[in-house]
């Protein structure tokens, strides 16, 4: 498969292969690894995520490849998008629950069975979700983005979209993490097992973590990643703006705080997802 799309690639950026049947023939393909999840945008070796820019360049090409055309309507509503990125079709053996209002899960995107969509959410071409995971109402999956097994994004959470550029590494969420309502997890952000973000915690790679538990901001990975450590319980704070102007009009500015690390308590408070499932 990565042989094929680097060959269509080299062909459509050479504009030697205008959109003909065997083009898409390969994207198709490409596009069911993506939505059946034998691949994805990130792996994991060795306890390191590594990005795969050939899977980026794969959805890429979709866009390329693709022509405006009707797409199927719902009620006065109409649709217009590129023909080689239609939205995923489920069905009751896929096993995936979602509930009436305006979800929509582009093909693409891998969906594991049991996970539970709440009305309306977004799943974005490959996205790479695991099982037990919760999408709750008004939430944004972006492209390419890999979110753990029994997950909770509750409502409004925003995780970014990382297509371009081709080699950064896409968020990530690992398993068992809790991130409460209105909260955005954007590039360069990786959130380890078992993590808790409280309500409205921004984060990308800029983003400078205080850990009162240790003492320290958070360092970035070599690549600059930020990585939020294991078990962390991450809250919005703020800081002192310590300028003369500053202080002198009692300015502060936001940073995420890790306040504790998940212990049996936070677990007790996390228990009522098992009863949602």
């Amino acid at each position: 498969m990565t042989i094929a799309i680097d060959t269509l690639r080299s062909a459509v950026e050479q504009e030697s292969a205008a959109p003909t049947r065997n083009a898409e023939k390969v994207f198709r393909q490409f596009l069911d690894a993506l939505d059946q999840g034998t691949v994805r945008t990130a792996d994991h070796v060795n306890g390191e995520w590594t990005a795969n820019a050939w899977v980026k360049q794969g959805i890429l090409l979709g866009f390329r490849l693709g022509t405006l055309k009707d797409l199927p309507s719902s009620g006065n509503a109409a649709f217009f998008d590129k023909h080689t990125l239609p939205l995923k079709r489920l069905s009751r053996k896929d096993n995936v629950r979602i509930v009436p209002g305006g979800t929509s899960i582009r093909k693409g995107a891998f969906v594991s069975p049991s996970v539970i969509v709440m009305p309306p959410a977004f799943i974005n071409i490959g996205a790479w979700i695991g099982p037990d995971t919760m999408v709750d109402s008004h939430a944004l999956v972006g492209s390419c983005a890999v979110i753990g097994a029994r997950v909770h994004l509750s409502a409004a959470v925003q995780i970014g979209g990382v297509l371009e550029p081709i080699g950064a590494l896409p968020v990530i969420v690992e398993d068992d993490v809790m991130i409460g309502g209105q909260c955005g997890i954007f590039e360069g952000t990786i959130i380890r097992r078992r993590a808790v973000l409280g309500t409205g915690v921004i984060l990308n790679a800029s983003t400078p973590v205080y850990d009162l538990v240790h003492q320290r901001i958070v360092p970035r990975s070599a690549n600059g990643t930020l990585i939020i450590p294991e078990n962390a319980v991450v809250v919005a704070g703020s800081r002192a703006v310590r300028t003369p102007f500053g202080a002198e009009h009692g300015l502060s500015v936001y940073t995420p705080v890790i306040v504790k690390y998940r212990d049996e308590r936070t677990d007790a408070r996390t228990a009522l997802e098992d009863a949602l499932r």
